[in-house]
């Protein structure tokens, strides 16, 4: 491994995300010492703050992911504009895009939704999510509140993202941000 590894994520079950994955993935890899997560107030705290912080972090080997929702737009133009933000540096920066919304990388693994919550199995729309592209779901968030019975979105991201396996998750913008992590995080 280079350096730790900044990740900026947009909001706070974002970072709960982050933070369980990697104690889950990666228990080796500790916080502080090898990876460091900042987490924003929304997607335009994000974009206004991540360019002063990516030239304002003085650290040699530092490693740069930043992670965002795409919400329905067009992914390909979201990651262009992003990547026309960051300032000129050395240290490596890598953008990934949620595809559509950070609940889509759950409902791509829905072992883990139903080992953090066994009822959803009783649902009725539980078992057809399982045949549908998780990153094409434009209302990821509103199906896992209705299936977990939750609004709590920090609270179940906690709970679901500790049961995630990268092996099992369909979710083709998972897989994508779950690559450059671990390429990151076992140099």
């Amino acid at each position: 491994m280079k350096g730790r590894v900044i990740f900026l994520s947009e909001e706070e079950s974002m970072d709960a995300t982050i933070r369980s994955l990697l104690a889950q993935a990666f228990p080796r890899m500790l916080e502080k010492e090898h990876w460091v997560s900042v987490k924003h107030q929304g997607k335009s705290n994000l974009e206004q703050s991540f360019p002063r912080k990516l030239r304002a972090w003085c650290e040699p080997g530092a490693q740069f992911l930043i992670l965002r929702d795409n919400d329905g737009g067009n992914c390909v133009a979201l990651k262009e504009r992003l990547l026309s933000m960051v300032p000129p540096m050395e240290a490596p920066v890598s953008i990934r895009i949620v595809c559509q919304e950070l609940e889509s990388w759950f409902l791509g693994d829905l072992e883990a939704v139903s080992r953090a919550y066994p009822t959803v199995t009783r649902h009725r729309s539980f078992q057809s999510l399982g045949k549908r592209d998780p990153d094409s779901l434009t209302n990821a968030a509103q199906l896992l509140t209705e299936l977990t019975g939750t609004q709590a979105k920090v609270e179940r991201a906690k709970n679901i993202a500790c049961h995630l396996q990268p092996s099992r998750n369909r979710s083709r913008s998972f897989q994508v941000f779950y690559q450059r992590l671990a390429s990151w995080l076992t140099c």
